[in-house]
């Protein structure tokens, strides 16, 4: 009798705790407002020509013709909104929307405010895909828009929101410098956006001859002066002993950074090269994760870290890597998604880089201020971007979750 008395009791008691577990998942008394609507859209931006470096030139990828966006746009009973997206290259773009559609569901009804529940719902959501790669890039999209309509409500640039260091970021620009671009090209390239204010210069290296790489980084170079900031990015086609000649070979020509020597991956020879060489090591664009990150800090593999946030699942798992990169005393150059990164990097504590693509920009009714060779968070609330009707025509497919739908 006793026993099925203490056995009743546990029961009741499992099932009260299961209910309260169940109750915290909700917005709870302290919610001010909830996510009414969501609605996503797949859309693909057509790049002016084929881009290629060198995984093109190794055979592992074709050229580069389009990009695939996932947008996010929440609207809260409050008439709150935020927007945030993702992206792809070549593919995975479709997949990360699937992804999306199965689980945005799962945040109506939810405060907007609680940011880093319902990432880790969300995670456990799609569990069973992991919590890395396109699972939580498919995320990355909602998580973002949730900061932007933060921000918003707080009337400040998400970078204000933060916690800014500055109010203008050192920026470079990356667009010009493809080897699918003429170096005559390449130098023409440099010259505009020197003149349009931006601080630095990244042109790609990788070719199969090093010694066109070095032709190439040498014209640049004679081109920008000694002092201006040049970076070259060989997009992790080297081996070791490969990494090592060529960066050796390009130690005189005085660069920031060597960007991806080696497989993203290899943390244990971006170490060894960040020992060995004079110039500094910047890799990290690639990963997907917070642990990815903090093995490569663990390993003290780069000067630069690279981050991005749509594909680390968002502004949520990005400044947890910031975190790690300043107690590491790490600098930081976010990779892409300038319209985000500029608020992040404004906010990071050591001297950061953000980069300049000028390719999203028909996706955005804004455009960033660029002067003296540094980006100008603008005073906008939250990312301060709107989608374009030109990212509205590109769009191939939507669905929208809630209210209205």
């Amino acid at each position: 009798m006793s026993n099925t008395f203490i056995d009743q009791t546990s029961a009741t008691e499992t099932s009260e705790a299961n209910e309260r577990h169940l109750a915290g998942l909700a917005a709870g008394e302290a919610s001010t407002d909830r996510i009414s609507s969501v609605q996503l859209s797949l859309a693909k931006l057509p790049l002016a020509g084929p881009v290629s470096d060198a995984k093109v030139l190794t055979g592992r990828q074709k050229p580069l013709t389009e990009i695939a966006f996932l947008f996010a746009e929440i609207t809260t009973e409050a008439g709150c909104s935020g927007i945030g997206y993702s992206y792809s290259k070549r593919a995975g773009g479709p997949g990360q929307y699937a992804h999306a559609v199965e689980i945005a569901p799962d945040v109506i009804g939810e405060d907007p405010s609680d940011i880093g529940r319902i990432w880790t719902k969300l995670v456990w959501a799609g569990a069973s895909v992991g919590r890395s790669g396109m699972s939580t890039q498919a995320i990355a999209a909602i998580d973002i828009a949730l900061w932007d309509l933060k921000a918003k409500r707080a009337d400040l640039p998400l970078a204000k929101l933060l916690g800014a260091y500055r109010d203008a970021v050192p920026c470079y620009n990356t667009s010009g410098g493809f080897l699918s671009t003429s170096i005559d090209e390449v130098v023409d390239n440099s010259r505009a956006s020197i003149e349009r204010g931006i601080g630095g210069i990244k042109i790609k290296v990788g070719q199969p001859d090093t010694r066109i790489d070095l032709k190439r980084v040498d014209t640049v170079r004679s081109e920008l002066g000694d002092d201006f900031p040049l970076m070259v990015d060989a997009n992790q086609q080297w081996n070791r002993s490969a990494a090592i000649r060529a960066g050796r070979a390009l130690e005189e020509f005085n660069l920031t950074w060597l960007e991806e020597p080696l497989d993203a991956y290899d943390a244990e020879g971006h170490a060894a090269l960040a020992a060995e060489l004079a110039t500094p090591i910047a890799t990290g664009e690639m990963l997907t994760s917070v642990s990815e990150h903090r093995e490569l800090i663990r390993a003290r593999s780069v000067d630069f870290m690279q981050p991005d946030a749509p594909r680390v699942g968002g502004i949520t798992p990005f400044l947890k890597i910031m975190a790690l990169g300043e107690q590491a005393g790490i600098r930081m150059a976010p990779h892409f998604a300038m319209e985000i990164h500029l608020h992040l990097s404004a906010a990071y504590e050591i001297d950061p880089w953000v980069e300049h693509f000028e390719w999203l920009e028909p996706l955005f009714n804004e455009r960033l201020t660029i002067a003296d060779g540094r980006m100008i968070v603008p005073n906008r609330p939250g990312l301060g971007i709107s989608l374009s009707e030109q990212a509205r025509a590109w769009t191939v497919e939507s669905a929208g979750f809630g209210s209205g739908f």
